[in-house]
């Protein structure tokens, strides 16, 4: 097991570019600069259109091809609002000390920009699958379509695929097993060909595989009817604890604020495990820029495609601003948490040792110290939806991937054999020990990062589709339409059949 866990460190070394030619990995300055490109490009659409984004989401349009911009946004949120939200802060806290949170909040106000262009992108190019007569997209959809290159996006549908399909999960239903052994205890120990695990996680594996099973042989119409219903409820819970907590301590409030944001450039862990980990965490909280969310910005039914880009730019503000900030104040406000250095020692220690960053511990024992029997379970609770809708999430983009293949090569049974794959992952990842599963999950979402962020920059510089789109959108607010169109000849868009067609 050491040498399996040895590799895959390694491998994502290389992944995210730790190579030592710059205090912070390479794939973390891509993100940062990727963002402020698009944010300056936009004139800051994620604040010029901040009210048309809060309009669009009470759209409720949809059809039998395709879900509302509601649906979609609560789709790609099923996917943002993870373990990252809650296991993804404390460890980013644990390595990079509070300075982390600041820069996670950079990262996703910049990534909200990139978070239009790509869920712009998604709709410009999306298709109706012939087999099931739903809209399909994503970023394999528009690298072929836009660049005209089909290698470069079968090498993302693949790396989609394994990322989604295999590698993300463990990470989501082993925060699950691990808020489980938090609440209860770790149970009997029973040893197998991979170690010695825990009954209580084993139990956790089989009751989320039972119910994934269950909503993922029901398609993307079931997937979104469950997540319309659960985000929001899940997401205003954690919140109204959140408040709860912080206001309990409301006067040391300021303190931790200052302490963000003079941590942020003067990091008691390092200015590089500062932005390192917070760009690292926030780009896994809200995905901007990994390619995740068009596949569900797809599948939306909107009248013009910049809707939908403006109404999953809104997301990241839910993801990060809202969720994530309410977790790192909890954990900050009552000193739940330790920071650790790259030996294992502590640079900050304010609880037990033995208690690990990697995980959900810190914004359990945060709650627990406020509202003693109530902090465990509710995490174990919220971290339960939060992780399980996340799972849907990540089964569609895989889903939409492998019917993308399917387009070139017809491959009996892939459908099945996806969902067999991920149920097996996910049980895995229930049972074994977090670190590994980490290191697997910031692969995935590493490679995933770089060809989505190459592609629309090159995307970009082709034939600037997601401009013309929000240009020609705000043109139409400007001049008071009541029915939005999109003409792509118009603007000079090739390759969007899905919207000639319409037209």
């Amino acid at each position: 097991m050491e040498n399996f866990v040895s590799i895959v460190n390694s491998i994502n070394n290389v992944v995210w570019g730790t190579w030592g030619l710059t205090i912070f990995p390479v794939l973390v300055i891509l993100c940062l600069l990727a963002g402020l490109f698009y944010t300056v490009l936009t004139r800051f659409v994620q604040v010029r259109l901040f009210s048309e984004m809060v309009r669009l989401i009470k759209s409720n349009k949809s059809s039998d091809q395709g879900i509302s911009s509601f649906q979609a946004l609560a789709v790609s949120l099923s996917g943002r609002v993870g373990v990252g939200n809650i296991a993804g802060v404390a460890t980013a806290i644990g390595i990079g000390g509070p300075g982390a949170i600041f820069w996670m909040w950079v990262v996703a106000i910049l990534g909200a920009a990139t978070a239009y262009i790509e869920a712009t992108l998604g709709q410009i190019y999306k298709e109706t699958d012939i087999e099931t007569g739903e809209y399909r997209g994503g970023p394999a959809f528009y690298i072929e379509k836009a660049m005209g290159q089909k290698w470069y996006a079968w090498i993302f549908a693949v790396a989609t695929i394994i990322a989604c399909g295999l590698l993300l999960p463990t990470v989501q239903s082993n925060a699950i097993g691990g808020a489980i052994a938090q609440t209860l205890g770790e149970g009997t120990t029973i040893q197998t060909s991979i170690g010695a695990l825990s009954s209580y996680k084993i139990i956790t594996g089989l009751v989320i595989v039972t119910m994934l099973g269950f909503i993922i042989f029901g398609g993307v119409k079931r997937i979104a009817h469950f997540a319309q219903i659960v985000v929001p409820f899940m997401a205003l819970a954690y919140i109204i604890t959140a408040f709860a907590v912080i206001g309990l301590n409301i006067d040391q409030l300021p303190s931790i604020i200052g302490s963000i944001f003079s941590d942020a450039f003067t990091p008691i862990a390092g200015l590089g495990a500062a932005i390192g980990i917070g760009v690292k965490r926030g780009v896994y909280s809200n995905e901007a820029g990994q390619g995740t969310a068009p596949h569900a910005a797809a599948a939306a039914e909107v009248d013009h495609p910049a809707q939908q880009g403006l109404v999953q730019s809104f997301s990241i503000y839910i993801d990060t601003l809202f969720i994530c900030t309410a977790t790192a104040f909890m954990i900050l406000i009552t000193g739940m948490y330790n920071v650790v250095d790259g030996s294992g020692g502590f640079i900050l220690q304010n609880i037990a040792g033995g208690i690990s960053h990697e995980g959900p511990a810190f914004t359990q024992m945060a709650i627990e110290s406020v509202m003693p029997g109530f902090g465990n379970p509710f995490v174990a609770v919220a971290l339960f939806f939060f992780s399980f809708t996340t799972l849907l999430a990540y089964y569609y983009i895989a889903e939409s991937n492998v019917a993308y293949i399917r387009r070139s090569i017809k491959i009996p049974g892939a459908i099945t054999m996806l969902k067999i794959v991920l149920i097996s992952a996910v049980f895995f990842g229930a049972v074994i020990k977090s670190q590994v599963v980490w290191d697997l999950g910031d692969i995935g979402l590493g490679i995933m990062a770089w060809v989505n962020i190459i592609g629309i920059l090159i995307i970009f510089f082709m034939g600037r589709p997601a401009m013309r789109a929000l240009k020609d959108y705000e043109a139409q607010k400007a001049a008071g339409v009541t029915k939005y169109t999109f003409d792509p000849k118009k603007l000079g868009i090739k390759n969007a059949h899905f919207w000639e067609n319409k037209k």
